[in-house]
């Protein structure tokens, strides 16, 4: 299998998505000349030409806007926003306009666009370009969201994501972009289904994107203590493949789940609550979550350690579960 970082996972993906298809063009800031905020669009300006590599003005809004306008046109779009902090500005184009087309024209029209974004802490950038605002997205009818944790998943899943009729919004963990990984033979067939990453029978724990390493690790160290782990990676927020997680959890009987949003109105609180409607009567103790310190994610690096899910706090928060309910 090749080894390779998930940012030229991710390159190699949208390379890969220019040569075959003539309608697909990227759209953002920096990702010509510069070649990406992370390095993502490196050379792609000589090789495609600036009709299929927009550089845009530092104004959201507008390049979300058109890249709507040039969906409804018939064009793939890859609209490229730097961090989900930015994305804030483009809100209104996003949730009011392509989430509501299709339902807005009874059918008629479809927005075929794809948002990638950068997310997440851990690079001492401090609160305006650290937080992980994927729930907002998930939270709204008429797009999905996947968020690609593998090398594999970011090679594969882009593809998946253009062959949609809707917006799809794809969440790039900032902290992947240089880690390696092999490359898989058997690329995922299905952008919506989640994926059991580690199997165990003590306990599930429920997981997405760039977190995934670090419930990984966590699952490692148990592991040497005699507890085993399941690790589900969900891959698409929404839809959530809630099915995946109710069967790991009728063998585990107890829940986890890490996500590096706010605890409050949380992704976790939504699969919490799910659990509860669907799962109930297979817990055998509560579900337990492990969130983010509920601050504007600080820029000293101690206190951005300190707040965001770290792998001692699963460990902990795992065992704690155990050792209350045994």
């Amino acid at each position: 299998m090749p080894r390779m970082t998930y940012r030229e996972a991710v390159r190699s993906a949208l390379r890969e998505a220019l040569q075959t298809n003539p309608r697909v063009f990227l759209m953002g800031e920096d990702i010509g000349r510069y070649g990406g905020a992370y390095a993502c669009s490196k050379g792609f300006l000589d090789e495609f030409g600036p009709e299929r590599i927009r550089d845009t003005p530092l104004c959201e809004s507008t390049f979300v806007g058109a890249g709507i306008g040039a969906a409804l046109g018939g064009m793939r779009p890859i609209v490229e926003i730097m961090t989900v902090n930015f994305s804030l500005l483009a809100l209104d184009q996003i949730v009011n306009g392509a989430a509501t087309l299709r339902h807005m024209s009874g059918g008629q029209f479809s927005v075929p666009l794809v948002i990638r974004m950068a997310t997440g802490g851990g690079r001492q950038l401090a609160a305006q370009h650290s937080h992980s605002l994927e729930v907002w997205y998930a939270h709204i009818p008429g797009i999905k969201v996947v968020a690609p944790a593998t090398v594999t998943d970011a090679r594969y899943m882009l593809g998946l994501a253009l062959q949609e009729p809707d917006p799809v919004i794809v969440f790039e963990h900032a902290l992947q972009y240089p880690m390696e990984g092999n490359l898989d033979e058997s690329p995922p067939q299905d952008l919506f289904r989640a994926a059991v990453r580690r199997a165990g029978n003590d306990v599930t724990v429920v997981t997405y994107g760039g977190s995934l390493w670090k419930c990984l690790q966590a699952a490692d160290q148990l592991a040497e203590q005699g507890i085993q782990a399941e690790v589900i990676d969900l891959r698409s927020l929404r839809p959530l493949d809630m099915d995946t997680v109710l069967t790991s959890l009728k063998k585990t009987h107890r829940a986890v789940i890490v996500d590096e949003g706010w605890r409050t109105c949380s992704l976790a609180a939504e699969i919490s609550a799910q659990i509860m409607e669907r799962g109930f009567y297979d817990l055998d103790a509560p579900v337990a979550r492990v969130c983010s310190a509920e601050v504007p994610i600080p820029y000293a690096r101690h206190l951005e350690e300190a707040a965001l899910p770290r792998v001692e706090r699963i460990v902990a928060t795992i065992k704690e579960l155990l050792a209350h309910h045994e």
